[in-house]
């Protein structure tokens, strides 16, 4: 090879201009409908050569491997099985509103089943396909000759149905896909009728012809908006789901009944999702799903046991399965040579265009053939009526071609005038073929007037075209499947739907381990081996319910939230799930508080307090979750300072008699106050002063206390002293206080921490220290002091370490719902709003 013949190019030019030459071939020839007939070429030549080969509705049917092989020898070299799929798809009625192909055998189901190999099933055109390819003998569209140059193929089809809107299209190319949701015939005609006659209509108008998909699986359209936006831009989302219904059973029973299914869903793998919902107790209240479709048509049948909610559970089902989907349209076809977006008018404007153009060429072809038999009836006629010389003159020719040159010579006949009396048949040379013939004239002038009417006026083909489009609609017209609904249905979705209601036992530890465990677990085990390290210790035990909600109170001011449900389920003796695997928390924080609620509409409030100093209350319904609960700690109290932190969080109930707050700070100043003095805030509030601080006091603890509570109070030099609530007289918040403890000048107490308990509680607190170390107190061995009083020692600093907390001891009761609390000032007790207990509580 010389050098001259030797292109350099790069790598960037060469990839470039090969995948731009690829693109526009599968752009064009593969994967995108024309506008026009709405076939991709595969499909326009399947129906072209099944129509060749007199494959059509009013023939037998036809092996499918010999209509494959047709169009694969003789316009489509591409792999039968692609032909024989596509071939197959025109004939399922689940995918295309109006079917082209009839098929006799296993064409595939809606379970997602592939159709019989080819040699088994059997196919012809269908009925409307009909009008696909009628008048495509008479010059309508280009030809253009095939992949091998042996036949000629249309470039497109004459398409007398706006099918590429009827039965849709979706396919995937580069750079481009396209996504046309099925329509109804009926909707489309009278809209490209009223376009017709109002070329300068606007998208609502033809919208009230055309409100919708009509997809050939029924079902309901939510969304107008996501229409209109569809229509006008060619995209646009709608939510399509099932029509169902609630039908009622023996013994109270309910089922759920699905007659539609949204279109493109697979039935078998949606009631099979169904059942793994059942079976991995996703969703509870469901016995059995099962698909009983037969001939009279679809229906999955969702059988519920004995009083599930029907509507939540259906609620659940639509939000977590293909029950319900989310319908794209992305509605690109061929326009021009081009892919394009298109919209509603602009389709039913080109599609318009294009018929016009079909009935111009066919008119013309129409004229062209009449006014040339009208030429040769003319010349039949004149031979007629000088018969006898135009026999002579035959007879004294010597062949045929002599007998038409001596025709046109001495008569002025045309060629193919002379040809057509040469050729004309003895029987013919009478007077009733005379008579027919100038009938046959009239005819032919009548015919040709007719249209050039057409071809002159373009109101005329437009009556023309009206007139055919209402003979269709009237032929092949159906009512529309799909329901449509304007507004999209918000789903919202009972715990109790989801969630099975089951008694579990509920841990929050100092160090931030959580877990559930089951009450089986919980009873075969030993309370303290709990599957906490040995320097961590519960802030929680509490038997709950699974639909019930768990919020985690840092000292950071922030509140952690998780719904029981959603707890590691782990075995008594197992640690469970640290918080730091879901939510990061800063290097000092930790949990102080954790409480568990029945429900979110608790009447209310949760009061918080700060070592500064601050208060406040703030209603359950400010704590309600976030979306992004999971992931991330919400705030509930507003740190002032930066060394401040939050000490307390209890819940208080507005009906709840004889309450005031107790603050009691490091340095020993107590101060009561009523709760009304604490206003009701939000979460990002920083609150108002509990009580007024020296600038190096802070507050240890800020309790709820009856007028006939005791305090409980430890100091740092493991001191324990008990004195009544009421010594502390109920006065006005944010004063310093009186003391509660006896000032010394050398090593002075100073306060670690404090509850309040009623009168007759007889039960036993928990020290735990620095180390940590616990220290077990009972408050019978103890006498009540006086405000003045530093109490006595209990812990022995030296070998146990700092009192840090000061709380009642877990204990396990028998039945404490059957037997009574034995604290009467229930709204003081974590455990009185949460769920109820039968086993356990925090003493």
């Amino acid at each position: 090879m010389s050098d001259n013949k030797i292109e350099e190019l790069t790598l960037e030019q060469l990839m470039g201009e090969r995948f731009g030459r690829y693109s526009k071939s599968i752009i064009q020839e593969r994967a995108l409908p024309d506008i026009r007939d709405g076939l991709k070429p595969v499909q326009r030549r399947i129906l072209f050569a099944m129509n060749k080969d007199g494959n059509t509705y009013d023939k037998g049917f036809r092996k499918s491997a010999k209509s494959v092989g047709n169009v694969m020898g003789n316009f489509h070299p591409h792999g039968d099985s692609s032909i024989y799929e596509a071939l197959v798809r025109l004939s399922q009625d689940w995918k295309l509103r109006e079917p082209l192909i009839e098929m006799h055998g296993n064409n595939g189901s809606m379970d997602g089943d592939p159709a019989a190999a080819m040699r088994y099933t059997e196919a012809r055109l269908s009925k409307i396909a009909g009008l696909m390819l009628r008048d495509i003998d008479k010059d309508t569209v280009e030809m253009t000759l095939n992949f091998d140059d042996t036949e000629k193929e249309p470039t497109v089809l004459p398409a007398r149905i706006p099918n590429l809107f009827v039965n849709g299209a979706t396919g995937i190319s580069a750079g481009y896909a396209t996504e046309i949701p099925p329509h109804n015939l009926r909707e489309l005609i009278q809209a490209l009728i009223y376009l017709l006659k109002h070329p300068e209509a606007f998208l609502d108008d033809l919208m009230t012809y055309v409100p919708g998909p009509d997809f050939p699986t029924g079902g309901i359209i939510q969304g107008v908006d996501g229409i209109r936006k569809a229509y006008e831009t060619g995209r646009g989302r709608v939510i399509l789901r099932a029509n169902t219904t609630i039908e009622e059973l023996r013994g109270g029973r309910q089922q759920i009944i699905v007659t539609e299914i949204p279109y493109g869903v697979n039935k078998a793998q949606l009631v099979k999702r169904i059942n793994d919902l059942r079976l991995n107790k996703k969703v509870e209240g469901i016995s059995e799903a099962r698909d009983e479709t037969d001939r009279s048509g679809l229906r999955i049948a969702i059988e519920l046991k004995r009083n599930a909610d029907a509507n939540g559970i259906l609620n659940y089902l639509l939000k977590n399965t293909d029950l319900q989907i989310n319908y794209n349209f992305n509605m690109v076809a061929i326009d021009n040579q081009r892919p394009m977006r298109v919209g509603l008018k602009h389709y039913l404007k080109s599609y318009l265009a294009f018929q016009q153009e079909i009935i111009t060429r066919r008119t013309q072809f129409n004229l062209h053939k009449a006014q040339t038999r009208l030429h040769i009836v003319e010349g039949l006629i004149k031979a007629l009526s000088i018969l006898d010389q135009v026999i002579k003159t035959i007879r004294a020719s010597k062949n045929r071609k002599d007998a038409t040159q001596n025709l046109v010579n001495e008569y002025q006949f045309t060629q193919p005038q002379a040809e057509a009396i040469v050729a004309l048949q003895l029987y013919r040379l009478t007077n009733t073929d005379v008579t027919d013939l100038r009938d046959e004239q009239q005819r032919l002038n009548d015919s040709i007037a007719e249209y050039n009417k057409i071809l002159n006026d373009q109101n005329e083909l437009n009556r023309v075209l009206v007139k055919e489009f209402k003979a269709i609609d009237k032929q092949f017209g159906s009512d529309r499947k799909t329901q449509i609904e304007k507004h999209i249905q918000k789903l919202t979705v009972d715990t109790k739907v989801t969630v099975p209601d089951e008694e579990v036992v509920v841990l929050v530890s100092h160090a931030g381990y959580i877990k559930r465990t089951s009450l089986r677990s919980f009873k075969a085990s030993v309370l303290e081996e709990n599957g906490l390290r040995e320097d961590d210790y519960p802030l929680l035990i509490q038997r709950a319910s699974t639909l019930n909600h768990l919020f985690m109170f840092t000292n950071q001011g922030h509140v952690i939230y998780r719904p029981v449900h959603e707890l590691t389920d782990a075995k008594w003796k197992e640690t469970g799930e640290h918080i730091s695997q879901s939510i990061g928390l800063a290097d000092d924080e930790e949990i102080i508080k954790a409480l568990i609620f029945e429900n979110l509409e608790l009447p209310g409030t949760m009061i918080f307090s700060t070592s500064d100093g601050q208060v406040k209350q703030t209603t359950i319904q400010d704590l309600k979750p976030g979306s992004r609960y999971k992931s991330r700690a919400s705030v509930v109290m507003k740190l002032k300072d930066a060394s401040a932190r939050m000490i307390n969080a209890e819940y208080y109930e507005p009906q709840a008699q004889n309450v005031s707050l107790t603050a009691i700070s490091k340095h020993g100043y107590g101060l009561r106050f009523d709760v009304a003095e604490v206003p009701t805030q939000g979460t990002r509030t920083a609150g108002v002063r509990a009580i007024n601080l020296k600038d190096d006091d802070e507050l240890v603890n800020l309790v709820q206390t009856a007028d006939d509570d005791r305090l409980a109070i430890m100091t740092q030099r493991g001191a324990f002293k008990e004195m009544r609530a009421n010594e502390l007289e109920v006065g006005s918040r944010a004063r310093r206080g009186v003391l509660v403890l006896h000032k010394l000048k050398k090593h002075p107490h100073e306060i670690v921490d404090f509850l309040a308990y009623p009168a007759d509680y007889h039960g036993a607190f928990e020290v735990i220290t620095d180390r940590p170390e616990f220290q077990d107190i009972l408050v019978d061995d103890h006498h009540l002091g006086t405000a003045k009083s530093n109490g006595t020692f209990v812990i022995d600093t030296d070998t146990q370490g700092t009192p840090v907390t000061l709380r009642r001891k877990i204990t396990v009761m028998a039945n404490p719902a059957k037997e009574g609390s034995d604290n009467k000032n229930t709204q003081t007790d974590p455990q009185s709003h949460g769920a109820q207990q039968e086993s356990l509580d925090i003493k």
